[in-house]
Order: C-alpha cells, then structure tokens, then sequence
C-alpha cells in the first residue's frame, strides 16, 4: 500500500483517480511515498525515507525546492497545459481591462448608484468619456513564451482580429504544430518588442527569465504598451515597471501576482492571482497530477517531470529494476555488468538524461533479490534503486 500525502486541497476527482486498493491518502500521513501539492511551502520540508515522488498540481514548481529533491532520488511532477484554457481566458480579460477602463467605470457606477440625489442614467451619460479606451481589433499582440498557455493565448488572439507575434527560443514541434500558422514567431525579444500594444509573458520562472521585463527590455517598446503578467511576478522588475508607468511610456500593467510595492502604484491593475482559480483547471491538475504520481509509483513511468527526463516504456518482463543516477560516463556499462554477472537476462532497457542526472529502467526476465538491488546501489553515482515486479 503506498502512501499518499496530501499538503492542501486536493480536487476530489484527482483523489478518485488513485486505486483505493493499492493507495491510502491523507493529510495526517506519515513516511509517505508521495506528496500531492499545490502551493504549500515546502522549502524547510524534512523529506521521509520513503518519498520517492511530488507531484504539483499545477505547473510552477517554485515551492518545492527542486535540487534538494534531485539529490535525494525524489522525482518532482508538474502538470503543464492542465489549467492553460483558464489562464488563456484570463489573459483576455487582462488586455480588455488594461484597455477600457472597466474597473473603474463599475466603481464609478456604484458611486453614483450610493450619493444622494444623483440620477445614475444621466451621469452614466454624462461622464462615460472618462472610461474610454481603445479596442484590441487590429492592435498587435507580444507572446513571450509559446508553451500550452502561450499558443492558445496566440491563437484566440488571431480569433480577435489582433495581429500576434511570438517569442519562444524553446519551441518544441508538439507547441509549433499548435499554434496558428499566421502567428509571426520570431528569433529575438526586440523584433517583437517594437511591434506589440500588448505584450504577454508565459514562461516559468528561473534565474534565466528573472526580471525578464526590465528597464532594458521596456526602453525597446512602444510607448503606450499594455503589459500583462499572469505567469510569475518575478518576471517583471517592480522598481522598472514603476518607473515606466510613471513616464506613461507602459500605460497599464496587469499582475496576477501583486505586492506590497506594486498593487497601490496608480495604472497597474493587480488581481488576486486568479489564473488558474476555476473548478475546471483545478479539477484537470489534480486528474493529472494523480495520473503520474500513480504511474510512477506503480510502473516506473516519468511523464513531466522537472528534475529527471521523461522515461515510459511498456512492461516487456517479470521485472523492473529503475534506476536513478548522475549522469556520468560508463553508468549503464556498470548496471549491465552487475546484471550479467548475476546471470539475468535484459529484456528492454530505456535510459535517457536530463542535466547532471540521468534515469534508467530495465526489464528482466526474473524476479530480483536483495542481494542484487544492494550491488546495483553500491555503483557510484546511483541516488535510487526501485524493483518493481509486474
């Protein structure tokens, strides 16, 4: 029975995933074997012997505290593209309300709505030139970052009337494949900063794309930009947007991830970080998140994984032995020649890495003692040993 940890509230329907007779969950668990989060602290967490896996529902990783996990075998799951339709409808209100003053002409409403003696029809007629703004039909639209969310945001641009360029210089083909073919994907930041009305940003957050939006990059916009962050608040220099906002150069900003410094400064429009806050998207990471947690655990299977590459391969033996390891030279000659030497014969064999660490899973036609187990551990640079038996 594996043991399921449960740090915040998950969808029901991702519980209901897990096999009941091969899973119990619980928040009170404890020497768990894998952890379901979403956005509980997790930094100072005293990891159990037993972890063997996290799997976050949802696709920043930023409270769980990755290289730690790395070195102590621990696979770390996200689930990308599970809430993008929810961020991608969210990104286009962000553009309407960074556009037409909408916020402020319902608060103006209600203002009139609660005064004495004011007829609300004939202010509404009279002062709604306050509120005017410009439509996004025919504006050019920036993505940076052409991942789940990017392309769909791309996509339902084009939808309305908007011209859109994008920026990823990590594109994979499965992105490339969806996105429209009239979106102009360009091969630097500056083609696309010239352009845009808006701009966009959906990349994760890491010590390459802090402070992506700076001082530098705004310098090299359009003036009157409309800038929206609904992916990481460090994506975006606080200090520089201020500075921008107060020159008029960016006319508004749209956060999803405010601050003490950021949420009072006059034309940024900060929201209660409402991306992916739907029962939809929160029901889809879970059902994910569940899936890959409950795949890996029984079967070995990694599938968006953040710390170790992705390895699936379908049963073709008695066993299975998966390895976890640095990546270093002569490993794989190193399993085999424990195997062999044991006399066990290699059914299917899939290896694969990712930076300095590196996951191996073998199929054999036996089932594996101890003994074996403990001479494939002994190999230098072997962080975990897991024999599962089919």
């Amino acid at each position: 029975m594996y043991r399921i940890k449960t740090m915040n509230k998950i969808s029901s329907a991702g519980l209901a995933y897990l096999d009941q007779t091969r899973f119990q969950v619980g928040e009170d668990l404890e020497n768990e074997d894998g952890i379901l989060v979403r956005s509980a602290p997790m930094h100072d967490y005293e990891f159990p012997d037993a972890l063997r896996a996290i799997a976050r529902a949802g696709a920043g990783t930023n409270n769980i505290p990755i290289d730690r996990c790395s070195e102590h075998g621990i696979v770390v799951f996200n689930t990308p593209g599970a809430n993008a339709n929810a961020v991608k409808e969210l990104v286009i209100a962000a553009m309407l309300i960074a556009s037409r003053d909408i916020l402020g002409g319902a608060d103006w409403v209600q203002e009139q709505a609660h005064s004495p003696n004011v007829d609300v029809a004939a202010a509404v007629e009279k002062g709604k030139s306050a509120f005017v703004g410009p439509e996004l039909f025919h504006k050019t639209l920036g993505v940076i970052g052409l991942g789940a969310i990017g392309a769909l945001v791309a996509n339902v641009a084009l939808e309305l009337g908007m011209d859109v360029y994008g920026y990823d210089p990590f594109l994979s083909v499965d992105a490339a494949l969806r996105l429209d073919r009239h979106v102009h994907v360009v091969k630097n930041l500056d083609e696309l900063y010239k352009v845009s009305d808006y701009i966009t940003i959906h990349v994760p957050y890491n010590s390459a794309t802090k402070d992506t939006i700076n001082a530098e990059a705004i310098s090299k916009m359009k003036g009157q930009v409309r800038i929206l962050n609904l992916a990481r608040g460090g994506l975006v220099n606080d200090d520089d947007m201020i500075a921008a906002l107060e020159s008029g150069r960016v006319a508004k900003y749209v956060t999803d991830f405010p601050d003490d410094k950021i949420a009072t400064v006059k034309n940024v429009i900060a929201l209660p970080h409402l991306g992916a806050s739907t029962p939809e998207s929160e029901e889809n990471c879970a059902v994910m998140a569940a899936r890959q947690l409950q795949d890996y655990l029984l079967n070995g299977n990694i599938v968006n994984s953040v710390n170790l590459p992705n390895v699936s391969q379908d049963w073709s033996g008695i066993a299975r032995i998966c390895l976890i390891h640095k990546n270093v030279p002569a490993m794989l000659t190193q399993i085999m020649s424990i195997l062999s030497g044991d006399g066990i014969n290699v059914e299917n064999m899939t290896n694969k890495s990712k930076k300095d660490y590196a996951y191996t899973m073998v199929d054999v036609n036996t089932r594996i003692n101890d003994e074996v187990a403990d001479e494939l551990r002994a190999i230098p640079g072997v962080i975990r040993v897991r024999v599962l038996n089919h």
